[in-house]
């Protein structure tokens, strides 16, 4: 994933909230930064533990509800009803997801441009034969991560 410089992240991400009259305050650019850091997408509990006491579990909750209505995070739903955050690819960039069926871990992929080419190609073909117009993608790929194998 391209991680740009935070300062140009961080406008951007302001400048998304100012749109919807919504505060850029500490405990969400703390949610957002904790994000865009990241492999993966990471659940409320999961930035919970890693930001500590600095915001308390219920302003994460708040805070990701927020930014996901504004387009900064896109959720994820795992397996037992899990849900994982991540920054939106208008920021990130576009990548893909490997996604461990035993943990519920998530890790972010990029795909060589060659083989996304390809892949384009396959979900364009695909969506074509089902009169269907595909506007974008994500592949999750599931399996076990490295510590549940």
């Amino acid at each position: 994933m391209t991680i740009m410089p935070i300062q140009q992240f961080d406008r951007q991400v302001e400048s998304r909230l100012r749109e919807r009259d919504i505060r850029y305050t500490a405990g969400r650019r703390a949610v957002v930064n904790a994000l865009r850091t990241a492999d993966g997408p990471r659940s409320a509990a999961e930035l919970h533990e890693q930001l500590g006491t600095a915001v308390p579990l219920s302003s994460i909750y708040r805070s990701l509800s927020v930014l996901e209505s504004a387009g900064v995070l896109t959720p994820h739903f795992g397996a037992k009803g899990l849900s994982r955050y991540e920054i939106a690819e208008w920021l990130a960039g576009h990548h893909h997801h490997l996604v461990c069926v035993e943990c519920g871990a998530v890790e972010d992929i990029e795909i060589p441009p060659a083989h996304e080419d390809r892949l384009r190609r396959l979900i364009d073909d695909l969506a074509t034969a089902a009169s269907f117009s595909a506007s974008d993608h994500s592949l999750e790929i599931e399996g076990r991560c490295s510590r549940c194998r």
